[in-house]
């Protein structure tokens, strides 16, 4: 029964995936308007997706064991993993903001190790490096190539898609999301069912096809928000551009694939979005709250999950209630800290508009 639950959660998960992860690689081609029709966009990337899951063994051996020991997971602690990712992804589907899904299920694997003090540190710390460094190698990449395409637009104004280039510009620009796409599925299936392989509910390829399913599935049905967020709502791209976006990201992710590294696929296009963006607008781009709002999720993501996991852990595999009152009551306190601060602020400045200062 735990196992039909722990393929339910993770069939789940992998559509979520599908929505954060995977429509995200076609956000530039849709958001320059080489496909207008969001549909359209959102199928390419459920078809190569899959096609790049088939590819993805590497990293579902890391997800699955190369994390935490293999001797703590059991079934009841997939299903306690995926669903503390799952809740964090879904959450973050339903405001529309691009979330990274090795971010979530890394922190859930890893909130699951702490609980059993039983963590692969050298193997996180490699993962986490690459976390950070992957995307900061997006971003100036795409700023230093956007500088290149800047100049060649307003030197060869063909290549802004005029007249008869706009076909070739749109066709290599559809190319380049479909191989992010795929680069996506090779490295982001992995999240949702590497926990089930690690635990051997499933084996490596029937957790691939079976991922990979549900991924498309995910993208073609939820992804729409999310391709809203990262086509239009950051910066607006010429084909050109888009072009460079999606190939950046996904020959940076491909690579990573190849060496089993779980990496932010979404983290790694849209800081190659906002490099792009940063040759066009300068650093104004970045006082925009749907980037802070990003950030934002970026850096509490991993955490949340990680707490969540933990807590789940402690809850029911541990029966550790002490530890779980001591957890929420700093939770608590930390919260109603924050809220009071705020309040705080806002009677001050009130008074302060009022006149009523001291």
């Amino acid at each position: 029964m735990l196992s039909i639950i722990a393929i339910v959660i993770a069939c789940f998960f992998a559509m979520n995936i599908g929505a954060s992860g995977t429509a995200a690689a076609m956000g530039p081609a849709y958001g320059s308007g080489a496909l207008p029709r969001k549909r359209v966009a959102m199928l390419l990337v459920g078809i190569f997706a899959f096609c790049g899951a088939l590819a993805g063994g590497e990293v579902v051996r890391t997800i699955g064991s190369g994390i935490i020991s293999p001797e703590i997971v059991d079934v009841e602690l997939v299903v306690i993993i995926l669903t503390a990712a799952c809740l964090s992804l879904f959450i973050a589907n339903l405001i529309g903001i691009p979330l990274s899904t090795s971010e979530v299920v890394v922190g859930a694997i890893v909130g699951a190790g702490i609980a059993y003090q039983s963590l692969y540190f050298e193997t996180l710390l490699v993962i986490v490096m690459f976390w950070v460094i992957v995307p900061v190698v997006a971003f100036t990449l795409a700023l230093a190539v956007g500088t290149l395409i800047r100049s060649g637009e307003r030197k060869y104004t063909f290549l802004k898609g005029k007249g008869r280039w706009r076909k070739p510009l749109v066709i290599l620009l559809i190319i380049s999301g479909c191989m992010e796409a795929f680069a996506a599925g090779m490295n982001n299936v992995a999240n949702a069912i590497g926990p089930l392989v690690g635990a051997g509910v499933i084996g490596i390829q029937e957790g691939i096809l079976l991922g990979g399913a549900f991924v498309a599935l995910g993208a073609i049905v939820l992804g729409g928000k999310v391709l809203e967020t990262n086509g239009k709502r950051i910066t607006s791209l010429s084909l050109l551009q888009g072009s460079a976006v999606s190939g950046i990201g996904g020959t940076l992710v491909i690579i990573a694939s190849i060496f089993g590294l779980p990496v932010p696929l979404t983290q790694v296009t849209t800081s190659a979005i906002i490099g792009m963006g940063t040759v066009e607008r300068g650093f104004r781009l970045w006082q925009k709250n749907i980037l802070k709002q990003i950030i934002k999720v970026w850096v509490v993501s991993p955490v949340f999950s990680l707490v969540l996991s933990y807590l789940l852990v402690l809850l029911f595999r541990k029966s550790d209630y002490y530890s779980l009152f001591m957890l929420l009551s700093v939770f608590i306190a930390t919260v109603g800290t924050y809220s009071l601060y705020k309040s705080v602020q806002q009677e001050r400045r009130t008074t302060y508009d009022d006149g009523a200062g001291i």
